[in-house]
Parts: structure tokens; sequence; C-alpha cells
């Protein structure tokens, strides 16, 4: 035993007994640390998501305020502590895009400064996608938003199909595009009546992949539509084919190339036998449903007697509600990640299919270490 000296005097006291300091402070809790969840929208309707998220995971919502200044700036107030813990901050687009854009990032650089251990965004419809791809004298507004994301704080990301998965290699950090196919080919199975009876259809060929994954799995026909009367986004020119500024020079005037000639797509024809059948319209994104409406018509006179959209974002901007319920669509399918409860009103041709469970998972799975590999099993990379 190791002998100590106490005023002169010497005592025996052995290492069971040794004195262990504390300085006044807790015991530290060694176990792995918590999480929250936080809502970062001040509308509503937007938190809806967040709340069967949180009922699925049985946590109860973070505590925060987040609203704007008479001045139209964004103000956030987180009410509790998230020092060393993992927080998800689940955020859904509004039609005020660039407002949830801002709350997103005045939120995650709060959380940032409140020293959270890791910021994981849950973002089911990442704004701005469709702006992935320089076109004519613009910039790539998608990198951009990636780049700010990083710098108010956030290390990870969730989120569901995204226009092009190739978006992922903007971010410095790891990113988790989710797939709601699943979803959505089990509400084609258990609410359509007779869909062995249906051909899925690609309303554009950049489209079929997506379609040919459906039907597939689905054992279904496909069919392919062709032309439009509108330039697709994979058409829009990019600016490098500008004359040059004219100006007169002395020397070399530069090489003949080859002319290529201006691309002119003709009317809308449909690849494929859709006569006496269900048409089941597959797309990531429904927003401006000028084409959906077309293409429905064209589906109709080719003997289509019923015709689906099925669509993971349903942004259903503009008139497009009147528009739907006008046309010869029956349905549109659209998930929960966009909110669209007023839309809905409107048209009731409008469905929604609850997306909660798998993202209430990714939390689960990420928050606890675990693979997210069951999470993709049987997806490929067309859907």
């Amino acid at each position: 035993m190791p002998i100590r000296r106490f005023g002169g005097h010497r005592s025996l006291v052995s290492h069971s007994q040794t004195p262990k300091l504390s300085y006044g402070y807790p015991k530290m809790n060694i176990s792995r640390s918590g999480y929250r969840v936080f809502s970062a929208n001040s509308t509503t309707a937007c938190t809806e998501l967040a709340k069967k998220i949180t009922e699925r995971l049985g946590v109860e919502l973070g505590k925060s305020v987040v609203y704007q200044e008479s001045n139209t700036e964004t103000r956030v107030d987180v009410k509790e502590s998230v020092r060393g813990q993992d927080i998800f901050i689940i955020q859904t687009i509004p039609r005020d895009v660039n407002t949830a854009v801002m709350e997103l990032l005045v939120m995650a650089y709060a959380l940032k400064t409140s020293c959270a251990k890791n910021i994981i965004g849950v973002i089911p419809y990442f704004p701005y996608s469709k702006q992935c791809k320089m076109r004519k004298r613009g910039s790539v507004v998608c990198k951009l938003l990636a780049s700010m994301l990083a710098k108010a704080g956030l290390t990870h990301i969730i989120t569901m199909d995204l226009h092009q998965k190739e978006i992922q290699g903007f971010f410095s950090f790891p990113v988790d595009n989710l797939r709601a196919s699943p979803f959505l080919i089990q509400y084609i199975q258990e609410e359509i009546p007779d869909y062995r009876n249906a051909i899925i259809v690609a309303k554009s060929p950049s489209a079929a992949k997506r379609a040919q994954s459906y039907a597939e799995r689905l054992r279904l026909g496909l069919a392919v539509m062709h032309g439009d009367a509108h330039h697709s986004e994979s058409d829009m020119a990019d600016g490098r084919q500008s004359p040059p500024l004219s100006r007169t020079t002395t020397g070399h005037t530069g090489l003949e190339l080859p002319l290529m000639m201006a691309k002119e797509k003709p009317p809308i024809t449909v690849v494929g036998d859709v006569g006496g059948r269900i048409a089941i319209i597959i797309d990531d994104i429904i927003d401006d449903v000028e084409d959906f409406v077309a293409a429905a018509e064209i589906l109709k006179e080719r003997g289509a007697y019923k015709i689906y959209i099925m669509a993971t974002h349903g942004l259903l901007s503009a008139e497009a509600p009147r528009l739907i319920e006008e046309s010869a669509i029956d349905e549109v399918v659209v998930t929960n990640t966009v909110p669209h409860e007023v839309q809905k009103l409107q048209c009731p041709k409008i469905k929604t299919v609850d997306v909660s469970m798998i993202l209430a998972e990714a939390i689960r799975r990420i928050h606890n270490g675990e693979s997210m590999a069951y999470l993709f099993r049987n997806i490929a990379l067309d859907d």
C-alpha cells in the first residue's frame, strides 16, 4: 500500500480508497451522444413532413423559432442546447424557394456556432437542381448552393431523387440520394385497378431510362414519346455557337469549320402501342404541366383510356391545378417532399404518397452509424 503524509503523520491508503477529484463537474457520459431534429421552415404547411418524421422516430421536434423580420431578413433562435449532438435539419421547399434556402443556411450556421457535433440537412427536394448545367452565359447555381451549404456548416445531406445524379459531385461532404420509386411502384400495384393492363410511358427520350426501370419492375411494356413543340432542357442553347464580334482583320480569318445544321423536332409521336391501355407517365419533377397535358392528349388520341402521372416532386406551380383538372389526365400522384395541400384543394386529381418512413429510417441509421445499403436494396442506377 502507498504511504502518504498528512500534517507530519503517516497514513496507509489503499488504491481503492484514493479520493477522485471531480472539480464540481458532472460525470462525463462516454456513451454515444444524442441527436435532435429541427425544422428550418417558418410556415406551418412545410413543417408537416418534419412532424411525421419525428413521430416515426419517437422524438420531439427541436425547439426553435424561425421567422422573417419586418424588413424580410431571416432570423433563427435555437431554444435548447445542441452541444456535441447530431443535428438533423428538415427543410421542405415551398414556393418561396429563396426564403427557404436562407432559413436553412441561417439555421445551419446557428447550430454550427452552438457547437453541434454534426449538422445533417434533410432536404427531400433539392432546390435549383435543374440549374446544374451551364446555359448560355449563366452559371451552375446548384454548385453555388452546394458550396454555400458547406460553408454554413452542413456535414451531410439526405435528399431524394436529384434531378441529375451527378449533382452529388458538387458537394464536399457525403450525400445520400434516396429513391421514391418503391413507394410509387407500391401505389401503382395497390391503387390502380387492372394495372397489369398498363404501359409505362416516357414523356421524352431523356426520361426513357427511368421509365424503363419502372416497366421492368412492374413487368409492363414501355412506350416513349418523341418530338415536342417546345425545346427540352437538353436542347437549350449553351451560347457557344454565338458569332464573334464583327471586326475587321487583315491577318488570318480563322478556320472554316463545317456548318452544323440546326435541330428541328418533328410533331409528337409515340413509339409503342398504348391503344386500349392505361398509360402511366413517369418523371422526377412535375412543375409546369403544359407538356404533361399535351402528352396526355396525344395518348388519348392513340387509344389510351386512362392516364396517370407519377412524379417524386410535385411543385405544381402557377396554374398547374386548373390545367390538370381541365385536362385528359385522370390522376397525378406525387410524394410529400414538397407541400402541396393548397393545390390538392384546387384539384382533387392530385394524390399524395407519404415518404416520411424512408427519411426517418435514414436519420436513424446515420445517427447510429449503420449502413445505408438496406435503403438502396434492389435500386438500380436509373431509378
